[in-house]
């Protein structure tokens, strides 16, 4: 709580989880794959040292990471020889990690529920297809298609006759209203452009 909303008995103090980044959390896909990769990597390089350490401290080498060869190759090479496959090996077992921990982007589109322990989405080729069919629904709108971005909703309507900004406003107070009925938790402007059909 800050010194301003001590002051203020009234303020309301504005949860830091809110439902839109809950949601968007929860639905962002793991990196299974990258994350599965470095760990088999990791399990069978390690393990397989461990089994040759082991090995070896008893008397009997297994054979499977050639010991000798590498303290070998250490000793007659410099660093400036394997300078740049050290980089690479390094720069790629820092990339593997990073894309394994760093979960993906969302395909999803996070929709409103009443209870904070249920989240749903709806897929964006889902939503542009239910806005798309909203906008042709207004009349003298030939056909329309929307672009999703981070921030805006960028709807385009294809008219042949005069068109007024009335019925821009129209198109976009109908998709807006298409999106409150869906429920998405987005905070994205609607933004409607109009294009006429060449004659």
């Amino acid at each position: 709580m800050t010194t301003l909303q001590q002051l203020l008995p009234g303020a309301v103090v504005a949860p830091r989880n809110t439902g839109l980044r809950r949601a968007t959390r929860a639905l962002r896909p793991a990196r299974t794959v990258p994350g599965a990769l470095v760990a088999l990597t990791l399990a069978a390089g390690l393990g397989a040292t461990a089994a040759e350490v082991v090995a070896a401290l008893l008397g009997r080498p297994l054979g499977w990471v050639p010991v000798n060869e590498l303290i070998e190759l250490a000793s007659r090479s410099t660093w400036p020889e394997l300078e740049i496959v050290a980089m690479g090996l390094a720069g790629a077992g820092t990339l593997m990690l990073l894309l394994a921990i760093m979960p993906g982007r969302t395909r999803l589109v996070p929709v409103e529920t009443d209870d904070p322990l249920i989240v749903i989405g709806i897929t964006r080729a889902g939503l542009r297809r239910t806005l798309r069919a909203a906008a042709q629904q207004v009349a003298g709108v030939e056909r329309a298609s929307v672009r999703l971005r981070r921030r805006t909703i960028e709807v385009t309507v294809m008219t042949s006759g005069e068109s007024s900004g009335q019925m821009l406003r129209q198109v976009g107070t109908v998709v807006g209203d298409r999106l409150a009925g869906v429920g998405t938790l987005s905070t994205c402007e609607v933004v409607v452009r109009l294009r006429r059909r060449a004659a």
